[in-house]
């Protein structure tokens, strides 16, 4: 892929606006946790996706093998988990932070089977950012249990991406929907256990189907339009940019602050998936390569 006619700069904006756009719709969210808690704000979030990608692609109309509709159902079992986990550690983290610890999940995907020393140098310089965020020395670290589910969010991220490639062996659209209404019905049992008729007030429904475009709907036609024109490493590079994106919005939105040492964690967990980024297109690592992002939390 490379940059249309006119140059990188659409393409670019598009791909920061749908990085705004996914982000403003975790601190919307995150919004209605008071309301709904995480787990009921995560259904609402997957569930009014699901219902949009199953209008926009209409995925019965093609017929499916057993083995791609098991791939499917790993690939949603892991998209649900990922949200549901990530919601649930924005209960305890900040969305910046919590964003920078979901990364470890691909950063270390994509040096998986590597013995490039480059390589573990960007890792180290992640571990580095990681250890910043921890709570090591006192009351300046985060929330250990939040932490914890920021990473267990970041491993199903992983899984995803994994599953993710099976599964869009299958057509693209048809996967991403039937993936995503998997994990609604992973997720639905948890929201309705904790809120219960409180996830069904118009209101709350209202916010949970803005949050599901500014976080499906709307980022992923914008990263289409990304994909079309940017080469996979510079949108990869982009990408990296979400944490200190999710860090502004949260700001901007809902009022969380960063201590300069949260903010040094976070440009340190950029730097390395920059340069993971980097070097895998340098060693032609396609098999590292994340899918297209239409539902990534």
């Amino acid at each position: 892929m490379t940059p249309g006619p006119r140059g990188p700069a659409l393409p670019i904006a598009a791909l920061l606006a749908g990085m705004v756009s996914l982000q403003g719709g975790a601190a919307i969210a995150k919004a209605l946790f008071p309301a709904v808690g995480a787990a009921g704000t995560a259904s609402l979030r997957v569930g009014f996706s699901a219902l949009v990608l199953l209008a926009v692609w209409r995925p019965w109309r093609r017929s499916l093998s057993a083995r791609d509709a098991g791939w499917i159902a790993l690939y949603g079992v892991a998209l649900g988990a990922m949200n549901l986990l990530f919601y649930l550690a924005l209960t305890r983290l900040p969305i910046g932070p919590a964003v920078a610890i979901e990364f470890t999940g691909p950063l270390l995907l994509a040096i998986a089977g590597s013995r490039r020393r480059m390589d573990f140098a960007w890792i180290a310089l992640a571990v580095l950012g990681l250890g910043l965020l921890l709570p090591l020395g006192g009351s300046g670290g985060l929330d250990p249990v939040g932490i914890a589910l920021a990473l267990a969010a970041g491993a199903a991220w992983a899984l995803y991406i994994l599953f993710g490639q099976r599964a869009g062996r299958v057509d693209g659209g048809q996967a991403v929907a039937l993936g995503m209404l998997a994990a609604a019905l992973v997720v639905a049992p948890a929201g309705l256990a904790e809120a219960g008729a409180a996830l069904f007030a118009p209101a709350t429904l209202a916010l949970g189907f803005a949050v599901a475009l500014l976080s499906s709907a709307l980022p992923y036609s914008l990263e289409m339009v990304a994909l079309r024109r940017l080469d996979r490493t510079t949108f990869g590079v982009l990408m990296s940019l979400e944490p200190a994106v999710a860090a502004v919005m949260a700001y901007a939105l809902i009022g969380e602050a960063l201590s300069p040492v949260q903010g040094l964690a976070i440009a340190l967990v950029i730097a390395a998936s920059a340069g993971i980024t980097v070097s895998g297109a340098r060693r032609g690592a396609a098999a590292t390569s994340p899918p297209e992002p239409v539902t990534r939390r």
